[in-house]
This record gives C-alpha cells, structure tokens and sequence, in this order.
C-alpha cells in the first residue's frame, strides 16, 4: 500500500477523475452565470464579449414568461376583481378625504382667487362639506366604470413585459428564485457526473494512452454533465414508478413551491394596485381612461355649487366655471395617479390576488408549468453546452501536457 501511495504514476491516474469532476463542476457553474450575468453587454458588440442570456432577449424572455404562466392563471377581469374595485374606491376617499379642504383650496385660488379669498369662512366649510360628502358616490361610479371596461383598458401583458424589460434584475431574481434548487443541482451534479465520467476515462487512458483520449473525454465531459443535469430537471414530464421509487423531473416535483415564489414576485412588484392603475392611466388606452376619471369627477363641481350653481357662474362667468371644471377634472387624475403609494394597502391587495394565482398555477399541467423555466434554457442551450464542451476539451489538453507530459500529435 505504501509503495503504491509514493507511486507518481498512482496519482497521475487518480487526477483523471479529480480533474474531470472539477470540469464538470465548472462548465455547470458558468452555465448558469453565463445564463443570467452579465445584465448589459461586455466586450465590443456583436461577437467579442457576452451578455447573458436572459438579459440579452428580456423582451422575449418576459413574453414567454407571461405565456407560460400569468396569461393561463388570471384574466384582467379576474384580476381586478380579486383587488375589489370596492376596496379600491374605499382607500381613494380613505387617501383623499384629509386633504379635502387642501385641495378645494388649492384649485380655488389658481382658478379664482379673489372670489375664494373674499368667500365667507362659514361659506368655504360649506363647499368642503358639500365636496365631502360627494366624493364617495362618485368615486364608486368611477372605480365601477373601470372595472366594467378594465379588460379594454388594460393589456396586462404588455405591462408586465415592459416591466420586466426595463428592470433585468426583477427578471433575473424570477428565474432564479423560482429555479434555486435546480440551478443549485445543475452546478453540484457536475462535479459528481464528472468523476463518474473521470472513473471511464481513467480506465480508458489506462488500456489506450493516445494523444486524443484525454482532450476527446474532456470534451465528454464538458457536454454531458450539462446535458444530464437539464434532462433530470425537467424529465420525465409525469411520475413515473421504477420499483418502490417514483421519479419525476426535479423542477416539477417542486411545482407547489414554485408556484408560491413566482406569484410573490409578480403579485408584490409587478401587478401592484399603483402599477396596474398607472399602466391603465399611461398605457395604450391611457387617455380612454383618463377621460373616464374627468367624467366621473367633474360633477363634482355642479354637486358643490348646489342652490348657488347661478351665482357661482354669474361670479366667475360661464368660461371660469368650465375651466374649474376641467382643473378639477385634471387633480382627479393626478390623485388617482398617487393614491396607492402606501406599502400597507398594496401588501393587502397583493395577497388578495396571490391566493387565487398560486392556486390556479399548482393546477397547471407538468406540460404547461415546465414552460416557466425551460425557456430560459432552451434559448441557447447548444451554445451553453458547446461552452462547456470546449472548457472540457481544454482541460483534457492540460491533462496530457502538464500530469502526463504528454504532446499534441
């Protein structure tokens, strides 16, 4: 035993599987970084340097994400009526109603300041009460009128994937808070697989100790470790009973976990209440909307002036009563832009709509779920492969120079 531990050639054998469980470990770990990292490009454009993958096709990555998966768990309406149009228009009147007397002021004295200066105390508190007690009617018609048309109003879709286009970060995390386990299996199966494809090709150099054989197992190693690694992730699509065991692609079998973080991050920072009603008021149908807020809240006026709608117009003429109009009209849209900034409200709501959209995304078939993930491998999946087979074959030729003292040819 002895003799054989002082034996070089001894080690020199022993390295092989070593050597071959540390390629594999490797070209899995640079798989994955090179999948996510870096988030813009490096290098000189198009062909010296590297972006990651997703970062590098986020529009597209975004797209297919919300395929996979929120177009097939919710519709708008559904959606929106899980945040409850109802608790909305509660928390607008619960958000505006302190500032009331604020606002009116505000827009009176930009509109029409020396009537509004010279207007009795006893008769402004009339006007905020009258605003006051308007509010609540007509904020209920607005938030109805919304959800009666938000399908119109609102392309989910196109909201998500400019989101997750304009911030890669949020795009990566998805990937790889919903993947951890996997990634994490994908760089430790690499060096396992490795060493047990360094145990062949230790006997393989043994037997036939050509130029070729170290750099040819190398590059083995390199492209099987990857592809082995993605393969028991996402196969078999369905359980499948070997014996007392039943097997299933890692990825699948933690459907329910998966489901719960995926929804989180969508629910928490990307279909937010703030965002969803930002993205109806500046989308494509973002002035259908706005118009709808102004319709809605311009009666206001009518409403406040009441018994002395004449006189109020005999004293700012039939122009400065339109042009009230119209600002009052414009504050309702900007306040409607700004109401949902409490992290309370919108930490509610998100739950609200994460309960039905984790229970709907455990349902999915294997088929469908494996879409959320797989992508993000299938969009360049040769070329990660090739990276790894061509690190491989490199070691492989240290192999045969530096342990072996070997040459090339």
């Amino acid at each position: 035993m002895t003799d054989l531990l002082s034996n070089p050639e001894f080690w020199q054998y022993l390295s092989i599987p070593v050597i071959a469980a540390f390629i594999g470990w490797t070209t899995n770990w640079l798989a994955i970084k090179m999948t996510f990292y870096p988030l813009e490009f490096v290098g000189k454009p198009p062909l010296l340097g590297w972006q990651g993958i997703i970062p590098s096709k986020a529009s597209k990555m975004a797209a297919i994400s919300v395929d996979a998966t929120i177009s097939k768990i919710g519709t708008v309406r559904e959606i929106f009526q899980q945040i409850d149009p109802k608790v909305l228009a509660t928390h607008i009147v619960y958000s505006v109603d302190p500032r009331i007397e604020e606002y009116v002021d505000e827009l009176m004295l930009k509109e029409h300041p020396t009537l509004w200066e010279n207007l009795p105390a006893s008769g402004r508190r009339l006007i905020y009460e009258r605003v006051r007690k308007s509010t609540p009617r007509l904020v209920d018609n607005l938030i109805d009128d919304i959800a009666d048309n938000v399908e119109d109003l609102l392309d989910i879709k196109g909201m998500v994937i400019e989101r997750l286009a304009a911030d890669k970060q949020l795009l990566n995390r998805i990937f790889l808070e919903c993947g951890e386990a996997e990634f994490r299996f994908i760089v430790n199966s690499g060096f396992y697989f490795g060493f047990l494809f360094g145990l062949i090709q230790m006997a393989a150099w043994y037997f036939y100790q050509n130029w070729w054989v170290l750099p040819v197992f190398g590059l083995l190693v390199g492209w099987a470790t990857n592809w082995i690694a993605l393969n028991v992730i996402f196969r078999p699509l369905h359980p499948k009973k070997i014996g007392s065991f039943c097997i299933q692609g890692l990825f699948l079998k933690r459907q329910p976990e998966v489901a719960e973080s995926f929804c989180h991050i969508v629910t928490h920072e990307i279909l937010t209440v703030g965002n969803i009603i930002s993205a109806i008021l500046e989308g494509p149908e973002g002035e259908r909307a706005r118009s709808m807020v102004r319709k809605h809240i311009k009666p206001l006026v009518d409403e406040t002036a009441g018994i002395g709608k004449a006189l109020t117009q005999v004293a700012i003429g039939p122009a400065g009563f339109a042009a009230l109009k119209n600002q009052v009209g414009e504050k309702a849209v900007a306040l409607s832009k700004t109401s949902f900034n409490s992290p309370v409200f919108e930490t509610d709501r998100a739950r609200a709509v994460e309960s039905i959209m984790v229970e709907r995304m455990v349902a999915l078939s294997s088929e469908e779920f494996q879409e959320l993930l797989r992508p993000c491998f299938q969009e360049d999946e040769v070329k990660l492969i090739l990276v790894g087979a061509t690190l491989g074959f490199a070691a492989g030729v240290c192999q045969l120079v530096f342990v072996f003292g070997g040459a090339l040819f």
